[in-house]
């Protein structure tokens, strides 16, 4: 049997069409309603339009089925955070992406979130993609610092702790009924990042 690129290429791109497939059903099920822990492989297989076994092709298991999509929505916050790392935005802007990316992924997140609170795999995966943050928040900081634009402090600390601040803050909005509403959060996160890093205004 001769294997040509052409076929190696419609198999690639069929595989990824089942596996976006997947992932759209999922977060789909999640978004009505379903909590991770209740949604079995069948379900989320037959939303997909394909059969149980086949889910088993694409992904190893539920936790390698969570660990994809929120790497997929990691990027898009990763890329929200890196306007302001970067110096394409203010802070608040950045933020304000951030929030609006938790809005619209609230189940995935919520999901990702509650399962690492018994996972210990999915939590390392959640901290390390945490993690991220604090490493690029630190290196910008650690550059104001040097400009002289920003306090002389620990950068590290202060990025663990606001990046952190950001994640529970966002989380608990999404899940806590008496959450406060979601600009004048951003408002107030936005105000103690800064006070924190550059001092009052």
């Amino acid at each position: 049997m001769v294997v040509t690129v052409a076929s190696l290429g419609r198999h690639s791109d069929k595989r990824a069409a089942i596996e976006a497939s997947v992932l759209e059903a999922t977060e789909g099920l999640l978004s009505e309603g379903a909590t991770f822990a209740e949604l079995n492989i069948e379900k989320i297989a037959t939303r997909a339009g394909i059969s149980r076994t086949a889910f088993y092709f694409y992904f190893r298991d539920k936790r390698e089925l969570l660990v994809r999509l929120t790497g997929d929505v990691t990027n898009l916050l990763l890329d929200a955070a890196g306007t302001w790392w970067e110096g394409d935005s203010d802070l608040r802007s950045a933020l304000e992406q951030i929030a609006g990316l938790y809005r619209e992924h609230d189940a995935l997140l919520r999901a990702v979130v509650e399962v690492s609170t018994y996972d210990e795999e999915v939590a390392r995966y959640w901290r390390s993609l945490v993690g991220k943050f604090v490493v690029a928040t630190r290196a910008r900081i650690e550059t104001d610092q040097q400009a002289g634009t920003a306090l002389p402090g620990d950068a590290a600390a202060q990025a663990f702790a606001l990046v952190w601040m950001v994640e529970r803050s966002l989380y608990e909005q999404m899940v806590a009924d008496d959450a406060p509403a979601v600009d004048g959060l951003v408002a107030t996160m936005t105000e103690i990042f800064t006070r924190t890093v550059y001092g009052p205004s």
